[in-house]
């Protein structure tokens, strides 16, 4: 099928031509990939006889994918220019990301709500558009409607919530930006990003 078609699926129609053009430009090798909760996208240089290689979750929503693949093509073009001589996300890096999401903006492929977050994320972006709490919950507001996701944040203090890997936790105060929250079975204490999505269990 043509990439372009593919691309549709998983990013706004009108952002499909150009990503296409720059998956043959730069002769890359673009994976859309299983889910990773430690990530959205990847991208790695050549190697090995292999040339570059982005992928970025099939998962998330066409907005967030797109941030994601454009994030990811500016680590691609910032290796180009300087390989490994500067920073993963110096102002190099930056300035590419900057630029190269410009079009879209020209296209209004963003609602207003993502592009003023872009815009604010743009003055100084962050190694991940996860770590950019406003920019996060904006992507998030486009995700498809979940009957049993929720995120630490909404959740009342006291609360019992599980995660994806079964672990059960107690939400407890929040620590500047984080939560504390404790495990149940080990009574071990982990700091809690304010949007991690978990599933409530029972409220205390």
């Amino acid at each position: 099928m043509d990439k372009v078609k593919v691309l549709e699926k998983y990013l706004p129609a009108e952002a499909a031509p150009l990503i296409g053009r720059w998956i043959d430009h730069f002769k890359c090798e673009f994976k859309i990939s299983r889910s990773r909760n430690s990530k959205f996208g990847d991208y790695r240089p050549p190697f090995a006889g292999k040339g570059h290689r982005i992928s970025v979750n099939h998962n998330l929503n066409p907005y967030a994918f797109l941030v994601t693949t454009v994030h990811e093509f500016a680590h691609l073009y910032t290796w180009n220019q300087h390989q490994q001589k500067v920073k993963p996300h110096g102002t190099e890096w930056k300035d590419n990301f900057k630029k190269m999401m410009q079009p879209f903006f020209e296209k209004q492929v963003f609602p207003p709500d993502i592009t003023s977050a872009i815009v604010n994320y743009l003055n100084n972006p962050a190694a991940s558009s996860c770590s950019d709490l406003n920019l996060y919950r904006s992507l998030r507001r486009y995700d498809p409607v979940s009957t049993t996701a929720t995120t630490v944040e909404k959740l009342p203090s006291k609360a019992v919530f599980k995660i994806k890997d079964g672990r059960v936790f107690r939400k407890e105060e929040q620590l500047r930006k984080r939560f504390k929250c404790i495990e149940i079975s080990t009574r071990r204490v982990y700091l809690f990003s304010p949007v991690a999505e978990v599933e409530l269990i029972e409220v205390q």
